[in-house]
């Protein structure tokens, strides 16, 4: 039988001699990147990208834009908004971070991580002038491009070279001076907004909120998810500064109904446009429903902006907003990894990302509603310039115990110090202490089924770090 031409053991051994030589490359360009100033060390300016953006012909500009900031809720918002926009037909790119697993699921084409040959080639063509650019900054004693500032600029220039219609992007860190804060985003997003990063951007919710209303640009269409008075009041005086037409949530949209169902809850949202009933959302917690509600007034405000006058819109009318089919079927292919994510049942084992006092009040509230342990565990590490007694404060009250570990982070804190910590928050008896992951969780899972109990749980959390680090000794990709 003659043998089909490009097929065998020499074509099969080529496909995998260059599946290798490309996984070398793109650890070779990560190794690169990660060996610049990492994103939690960086000095605030613009300048550095838009210089890059501005050699590379300014790539931001060559499709419109969501831009996405807050504290908490801000990637979940940006994979909503943006399944929203793909369900509607839209070429879609999305930029969050941190990554979980890969860094390349920071930068994703309709919905999926770029792809390693993708990655390789985008980084291999913007490098000399990234280079050109470390070079003046060099001679001028300025710092060089971040690890953050080139991931911007590789997903900036990789959402141009595709192209895509429209890119979902969260910020980073910030706003105002944020690098993703180089495009002119139609419509700018800003979820709650709480006490986070004081090192860069103040002590007080008033100082975050000014720092993160710089993603607000003239022209823009500005969605606030529901804020403190605090914030507010910054949020609506900048809107006005500029004036920008505002969405806010409680006010202008909102979830009316919410029920959960199983495996997440069924939602009715009223939009900016219209009423949407009946949306099933795979995720849990009624944060999940907040964001959800605010994904979906971003994206009628993107899609339904041009020549709409809102000020007259009868938002109860049938037929006047978005495609209710669409907005059903978006919402149920939704998901947030590392967020309330169950990795292991028997006992269940969640992890979550929340790594800062308000992060943890919201997980703690959707606990029970979500789950109803009989006995839950936690599993918590956090990182060493975050608030860990505030973190540990929101969980004590849901918590039977706490096993104190650290992560794969440099940042981590070193597992004594936080038990000092957790022993004021929950007594002594209630606190134990491992310094590997993995011996945490057996710990852990044992002492949520001990005596034969049933309906015990694990819950890992503290940082975004930890979700990544038990997703993978679970080998959930």
């Amino acid at each position: 039988m003659a043998r089909v031409a490009g097929h065998g053991p020499q074509r099969d051994a080529k496909d995998t001699e260059a599946a290798e030589a490309l996984q070398r490359r793109t650890t070779e360009v990560y190794k690169e990147i990660l060996d610049r100033a990492p994103e939690h060390d960086l000095v605030p300016s613009l300048d550095r990208i838009q210089a890059v953006a501005e050699l590379l012909g300014d790539p931001q500009r060559a499709f419109e834009a969501i831009h996405v900031t807050g504290t908490n809720g801000k990637t979940s918002t940006t994979r909503m908004i943006e399944r929203l926009l793909r369900e509607h037909g839209l070429r879609t790119g999305r930029f969050t971070s941190p990554h979980l697993t890969d860094v390349r699921e920071r930068i994703s084409l309709d919905g999926e991580p770029i792809g390693q040959e993708r990655f390789v080639e985008v980084y291999d063509e913007i490098k000399p002038y990234l280079d050109l650019v470390d070079a003046r900054n060099a001679e001028a004693g300025n710092p060089r491009l971040t690890y953050f500032e080139v991931l911007v600029a590789l997903a900036y220039a990789a959402f141009a070279d595709t192209p895509v219609d429209v890119a979902a992007v969260e910020v980073g860190l910030g706003g105002s001076w944020d690098a993703t804060n180089i495009i002119d985003a139609r419509v700018a997003v800003i979820t709650p907004i709480g006490i986070d990063h004081e090192r860069f951007l103040g002590h007080d919710v008033a100082t975050i909120a000014k720092e993160k209303s710089g993603i607000i640009k003239p022209d823009a269409i500005a969605v606030f998810s529901e804020q403190s008075a605090e914030a507010d009041d910054v949020l609506l005086a900048k809107a006005a500064e500029l004036g920008v037409t505002v969405f806010r949530q409680g006010h202008d949209f909102g979830v009316s109904t919410r029920e959960v169902a199983v495996g997440g809850q069924v939602l009715t949202i009223q939009g900016a446009a219209a009423v949407y009933p009946d949306i099933f959302l795979p995720l849990h917690g009624e944060h999940q429903a907040q964001n959800a509600a605010t994904a979906l007034a971003a994206v009628e405000a993107f899609l339904l902006s041009d020549g709409r006058d809102w000020s007259s819109t009868d938002n109860s009318r049938e037929g006047s907003g978005l495609d209710i089919d669409v907005v059903r079927a978006a919402f149920a292919d939704t998901s947030s990894p590392g967020r309330l994510e169950v990795v292991r049942r028997s006992p269940t084992v969640l992890i979550d990302a929340a790594h800062n006092p308000s992060g943890a009040q919201v997980l703690a509230d959707s606990l029970e509603e979500a789950f109803g342990f009989s006995r839950l565990v936690g599993v918590v590490a956090v990182l060493e310039d975050k608030d860990a007694e505030g973190i540990l404060g929101a969980l004590e009250p849901v918590l039977e115990e706490v096993v104190i570990t650290r992560t794969s982070s440099p940042r981590a804190m070193e597992p004594d110090e936080l038990t000092e910590i957790a022993e004021d928050v929950f007594g002594e008896d209630r606190v134990s202490t491992f310094y590997r992951l993995d011996d945490a969780l057996d710990y852990a899972m044992g002492k949520a089924e001990e005596g034969g109990m049933i309906g015990g749980g694990v819950l890992a959390t503290g940082s975004v770090t930890m979700a990544a680090d038990v997703r993978r000794l679970f080998r959930i990709r």
